[in-house]
């Protein structure tokens, strides 16, 4: 494919998705008050990652939907939450990728260092949501602010923080508010000691330090603008999900739906990577470098990468004095000290009973529907 066709392709495939474009490639800003206009903005992307999915996993599907639950297999009375991380190479591991496929915006598979998890209701054996960590992009204006980070300190603290690349409850039990659930268990000390196991006397791929695997802070972005399940979530007075800001609105999501491949294949034939450091090899930095190249050499603005779609921020600070740690102005943590046990007993009577209550829809979902490829 030629620059001309490129650049005509990706034009036509933006607007096929929703968004307003103009011949220079200028996104024109999106509504963030109309979540199902933002849905429809992902339909693309998510239907590419569905596919790209399918050879790996749909052999396994109908195994794998036996792991989620009929709306009648619950009862909330008796929802026992247990957290099992997820090993590579394990029925879990494939649980975990395909539960992710159903998410309402397609959803990465992490950065760097990982650390998945999937939480299971044992008085039946379903899945009722999963959790994924991954290393955090460098620079986020309302984190760092938020952190009062300078540039000394971020690079030498930055990796006591992890962000939630996926985060909440899969059906029927997202409709007992679990997703709540699921997102303050990034708070747990389940979490934090199994990344200490998993990270401590690890030396850093660049600087070469050995790491001793505190995690202080872990951070993640609602899915469709402002968040009604990661608000107002408390353990007594403490705040566990903490607002701090909105994303610039940037990615590249909507080249996420085949288009990306003709990028690449053009960026590959015609531009040369960027270095990368010695230890990570050559070629390409990022995607995001991909297409910002590529977009340069066909005429097209660069900042096509900014779609307009902003995700409110949230922090889960881990310990009382998670800034002054990562500012470099403390050398110890002063732990909140939440077990998994004590976040359910909390949840369960703040929002799971009075929810199951008020409201039986859940008893009416089926996990046959979440059938993907037939």
């Amino acid at each position: 494919m030629d620059s001309g066709e490129l650049k005509q392709s990706l034009l036509r495939s933006l607007r096929a998705q929703g968004f307003s474009v103009g011949d220079d490639g200028r996104i024109e800003s999106v509504s963030q008050t109309d979540k199902d206009s933002i849905r429809q903005l992902h339909v693309a992307a998510r239907s590419a990652s569905i596919d790209k999915a399918q050879p790996g996993l749909e052999r396994y599907e109908p195994r794998l939907i036996e792991r989620f639950a009929d709306g009648t297999d619950i009862d909330p009375n008796k929802i026992d939450p247990v957290l099992v991380e997820v090993e590579a190479g394990t029925e879990e591991e494939l649980l975990f990728r395909y539960a992710r496929l159903h998410w309402s915006i397609p959803i990465s598979a992490g950065y760097g260092r990982r650390l998945r998890f999937a939480v299971f209701d044992r008085s039946n054996a379903k899945l009722m949501g999963i959790i994924g960590l991954g290393d955090p992009v460098f620079s986020i204006r309302p984190r760092d602010q938020w952190i009062g980070w300078d540039i000394s300190s971020k690079r030498e603290r930055l990796r006591h923080v992890m962000d939630a690349f996926v985060l909440g409850a899969v059906p029927p039990y997202s409709g007992l508010l679990c997703g709540k659930f699921i997102a303050s268990l990034v708070t747990s000390i389940e979490v934090r000691k199994s990344f200490q196991r998993k990270y401590r006397d690890r030396d850093s791929l660049i600087s070469g330090r050995s790491f001793d695997g505190r995690l202080a802070l872990v951070t993640t972005t609602s899915a469709l603008g402002k968040s009604s399940v990661y608000n107002r979530l408390k353990q007594g007075q403490r705040t566990l999900l903490q607002p701090i800001g909105f994303t610039a609105g940037s990615g590249e999501f909507h080249f996420s739906n085949g288009v990306y491949k003709d990028i690449l294949e053009f960026a590959n034939a015609h531009l040369k990577p960027s270095a990368k450091h010695e230890r990570w090899g050559s070629g390409w930095r990022s995607r995001r470098e991909v297409v910002r190249r590529t977009l340069r050499e066909l005429g097209l603005e660069p900042d096509m990468v900014y779609h307009g779609v902003r995700r409110e921020i949230y922090a889960a600070p881990l310990a009382e004095n998670t800034r002054e740690f990562l500012r470099g102005e403390h050398s110890r943590l002063r732990w909140h000290s939440l077990s998994l046990e004590g976040i359910f007993e909390h949840f369960q009577h703040r929002w799971l009973l009075p929810r199951a209550q008020r409201d039986l829809r859940y008893r009416d979902f089926r996990a046959q529907s979440l059938q993907l490829w037939h």
